[in-house]
């Protein structure tokens, strides 16, 4: 029986890669043992369980930064050692054979439990900008796979992201009905899916609710999934339809004809590898990576990269409106991103755990 330590999370696009890696394996190996490292802060503390996957949760470790440099400092010092004590213990306790990190707190000392023990260890890096837990792990393991390629870390290997099994899965022109009658959207009439993630992306909703009637006009319907962070006003008309969240984002993607988003990595992969053009907003605030996530597929023609300053109705009106317009346009980028996306991240994830138990 072959026993696993998983760890990482944080944001979706850190836990679905690592529950899919988990589910994989399970369904390989129902007898296998896995146990899954995160923190009670992050999206792991409600995803991981809902999955049947068990949680140990440490506190939150981050590296020390150069803004707050001395009270980061001493929470690392205090909290570091504790951190890699505790995981080296779950790896004794669970006689484990080997580490998979998909970055996030609690990745780096798993990382160093793991070579403390003499365990090898394998780093899955969602972002083309990797973070500080992943660039400081793929120095001392050869076992790195990367979604994106051109994404500087050391030993790495393109792989795709490893995606949700209902996502990697997912036969478009056969869902399609189906997708439409379930958000209650025409058959025969094309949709824009419009998602800005569970938070909610202010200026997309609120430019899409302002510019909603235009876009029916031209011709389409809009399933827009709004997040929490509503507009003041959400249009009542019809071939509109709103939603606070949506469980159901394989129904969603079989639904669009074209997709607005933000570009976290998960969405792009996702969108990449079901061939689904898309108009890609990245987060303004934070370290950019949602730009170069996107970069690959917006540069090869299967996507639009707009800024989040220029995402306005007038935008919509001169570039995007056009854009539905243009069905051979559209029909073009899907295959451009299919060309560009993988779906089978998740056994060549597999593959490269695989090379390390070995």
């Amino acid at each position: 029986m072959t026993s696993y330590l998983l760890a990482g999370g944080g944001t979706a696009g850190h836990v679905n890669p690592m529950l899919a890696m988990a589910e994989a394996l399970r369904q390989r190996d129902p007898q296998a043992q896995i146990v899954c490292v995160g923190t009670a802060e992050g999206l792991e503390a409600n995803l991981v369980p809902a999955r049947g996957f068990e949680l140990v949760t440490i506190p939150r470790i981050p590296f020390p930064r150069l803004r707050g440099l001395i009270g980061s400092s001493k929470r690392f010092l205090t909290g570091w050692p504790k951190a890699v004590e505790r995981i080296t213990a779950l790896i004794h306790e669970r006689n484990v054979d080997v580490v998979i990190g998909v970055g996030g707190y609690s990745a780096a000392p798993a990382y160093a439990a793991a070579r403390k023990n003499g365990i090898p260890y394998v780093i899955h890096e969602a972002n083309a900008k990797p973070g500080l837990a992943n660039k400081w792990g793929a120095r001392h393991t050869p076992f790195v796979g990367v979604t994106f390629a051109g994404t500087p870390l050391p030993h790495a290997t393109t792989v795709g992201t490893p995606l949700r099994a209902e996502i990697e899965h997912l036969d478009i022109p056969a869902t399609r009905a189906q997708a439409r009658a379930h958000f209650g959207l025409e058959l025969n009439r094309p949709v824009l899916v419009v998602t800005s993630g569970s938070q909610g992306a202010r200026s997309i909703n609120t430019t899409i609710a302002a510019s909603a009637k235009e876009i029916v006009a031209a011709g389409y319907q809009v399933l827009h999934i709004v997040g929490q962070n509503k507009p003041d006003h959400l249009p009542e008309l019809s071939g509109y339809v709103a939603l606070d969240y949506c469980d159901r984002m394989d129904l969603a993607l079989a639904a669009a004809d074209l997709v607005v988003s933000r570009a976290g990595s998960a969405t792009v992969s996702e969108l990449s590898a079901l061939g689904i053009p898309a108009v890609y907003v990245p987060y303004p605030v934070g370290n950019g990576e949602q730009k170069f996530n996107a970069a690959g597929v917006v540069n090869a023609g299967g996507g639009v990269l707009v800024t989040d300053a220029h995402f306005t109705p007038e935008w919509v009106t001169s570039s995007l409106i056009p854009l539905l317009r243009d069905e051979a346009a559209l029909v073009a980028m899907g295959e451009v991103a299919a060309r560009v996306g993988m779906r089978d991240g998740t056994s060549r994830m597999i593959n490269l755990i695989d090379a390390a138990l070995s």
